[in-house]
């Protein structure tokens, strides 16, 4: 399969039709390793993480668009927070993509109300700056063996991630039971983050869900 052949990739024509009439001009990614595409190569895919293509689609139609990407990998909420919020702010997106918590859960014992306020605090400062929200969910794929909870701490805290997205009025793609879950090159040699091939996937189904947005307030 190749990124041409792959039946949950938009080609860029497609994409960029879905998109025509996009409002945002200026958009801006915070959070951790999934906000910041992180992910190995994979033979048939070009070599780019979903922001990047994401962005690269909506220039397509607003070739005036400003991008701002200030994701770390590794990042805890409490240090998006403290480490790339005045960045955002000072770069006013009209468009935010927010991705944390799964190093959060990272923890012998995750304290998961804590974690709830936290992400909360961070959903409040991304309203805070007027852009339309975007949020993904995590994976079933993604899996950290050392825990034998795993599987309950991912529910858990996607389901912290769709009360906040619906709450905040965010656009929510829910990763968990997509299919890609299946794929043999969904992930990268880590286990942990998405390879290109799933970054492709990520950045067509973020298209999709903010076409349907447009399509509901058209």
């Amino acid at each position: 399969m190749t990124e041409e052949t792959d039946p949950f990739c938009l080609q860029p024509v497609e994409a960029a039709a879905l998109l025509y009439d996009a409002p945002w001009q200026r958009f801006g990614v915070i959070g951790d390793s999934l906000s910041a595409g992180t992910g190995d190569p994979a033979p048939g895919y070009a070599p780019l993480g979903w922001c990047d293509r994401f962005e690269g689609i909506l220039r397509s139609v607003r070739p005036d668009l400003a991008y701002l990407n200030t994701a770390r990998v590794g990042a805890r909420t409490p240090e998006v927070v403290a480490e790339q919020f005045d960045r955002i702010r000072a770069f006013r997106p009209d468009l935010l993509h927010l991705n944390s918590g799964a190093n959060d859960i990272v923890r012998r014992d995750p304290d998961f109300d804590e974690i709830e306020r936290e992400l909360r605090h961070m959903y409040e400062l991304a309203a805070g700056t007027g852009a339309q929200l975007t949020v993904f969910t995590l994976g079933r794929a993604y899996v950290v063996p050392v825990f034998a909870d795993w599987h309950d701490r991912l529910s858990r805290l996607n389901d912290i991630t769709r009360r906040l997205a619906s709450e905040f009025d965010a656009v929510l793609t829910d990763f968990w039971d997509h299919d890609f879950n299946n794929r043999p090159n969904l992930l990268s040699a880590d286990g942990i983050h998405f390879s290109t091939a799933g970054q492709a996937v990520i950045a067509s189904e973020l298209v999709k869900q903010l076409a349907h947005r447009l399509g509901s307030a058209r």
